[in-house]
């Protein structure tokens, strides 16, 4: 095998490659999901059962509710008013 192929890599290369970016990342899907053949669904949206099986009270440790105050404590001053 030369060696020019043996040292070849397939798929993504490793660095990235300045500039090759598109300029919105958000729309880069253009192609529709094609729908389903055939029949629907015999389950329906009315036969659904929703079942609350939580406990009454949900332990929470002290990181979480720290990473809520960080990101959230604009919000729940606005709600709660401050604390």
């Amino acid at each position: 095998m030369p060696r020019s192929r043996a040292h070849r890599r397939k798929g993504r290369p490793r660095r990235p490659i300045p500039g090759a970016l598109p300029d919105d990342l958000y729309d880069y899907y253009t192609q529709e999901p094609t729908p389903k053949r055939g029949h629907p669904s015999s389950v329906s949206v009315e036969t659904w059962r929703v079942v609350d099986d939580w406990p009454e009270r949900v332990p929470v440790t002290e990181a979480e509710v720290d990473v809520f105050e960080a990101w959230f404590g604009d919000l729940f001053d606005e709600l709660f008013g401050p604390s």
